[in-house]
């Protein structure tokens, strides 16, 4: 299976570059997260068009949104609330008998201070309840991925300033422990870094506000590829398609493929 997980930032608007990925990476699956468009109006059929016949989406207007494109039939799909929120940001559905979550974790707000930010408070709830319900759900035997815009950057080498970062959200220390207990609570095994070295710079976000992200390369490593224990030795390879960041009218995000053997 070559999965790919990518915050398009607006499906509609991007539609063209999402074909421009289908057509380099050939995924045979594509997590999307910040679609930004409700479910009757989602492109279904310009996505059967790329290829993808089984479709799973759960949107809404101008904000957030996710969605599951595969050329393999999709079963129990689930779009679970957290938080008690109806924002759209987790996914899931069956793919052959993997179970494959499409996650968008919000972004936080400017302020990492819970107290003067509910922003930043929700995105701390969030993975709090996340970890709580992966930790009691899930076993290391089941065969999950979890692909998706976690907006947390966890190692020095995620970021391109691990000292300058530290009080800037995504990157500040309460959100990288958080994060690792995510990770921890049943394990999973972080496929990115399963092949890229985590002494090795890697970057899957660059900002808007940068004047010239080619020449700074101020990135984070926002996008994420965990797999559970279960699924580790079928990993095969990644890769991120960092030159998408120079396309007209691109995401923020980059496309990131994983490959994963067939059982």
């Amino acid at each position: 299976m070559r999965l790919v997980t990518w915050n398009i930032n607006s499906v509609r608007l991007r539609f063209d570059l999402l074909r421009r990925v289908v057509e380099e990476l050939a995924p045979d699956v594509v997590c999307l997260q910040e679609t930004k468009v409700t479910d009757d109006l989602f492109p279904a059929d310009a996505c059967r068009e790329l290829g993808f016949p089984h479709l799973a989406f759960h949107g809404m207007k101008g904000y957030n949104g996710v969605a599951i494109l595969s050329k393999r039939p999709l079963a129990a799909i689930h779009k679970p609330l957290r938080c008690d929120k109806a924002d759209c940001r987790h996914l899931i559905a069956d793919i052959g008998g993997v179970e494959l979550h499409c996650l968008y974790i919000p972004a936080g707000g400017d302020i990492p201070d819970p107290a003067a930010n509910a922003k930043f408070a929700h995105k701390l709830d969030f993975v709090r309840e996340l970890t709580a319900w992966y930790g009691t759900a899930y076993s290391p035997d089941k065969r999950l991925i979890l692909a998706g815009d976690f907006n947390i950057a966890p190692l020095e080498t995620d970021v391109w300033s691990h000292k300058q970062l530290l009080s800037v959200v995504s990157h500040t220390p309460i959100e990288v422990e958080l994060l690792g207990k995510l990770q921890d609570s049943v394990p999973f095994v972080d496929a990115m870094r399963h092949f890229i070295p985590p002494e090795e710079r890697l970057y899957t976000w660059w900002s808007y506000r940068s004047p010239d992200w080619t020449r700074n390369d101020r990135g984070r490593r926002l996008d994420h590829v965990w797999v559970t224990p279960a699924l580790k030795e079928s990993l095969r390879g990644v890769q991120v398609l960092r030159d998408a960041r120079a396309w007209t009218q691109p995401s923020d995000h980059v496309p990131v493929l994983v490959e994963i053997a067939e059982s």
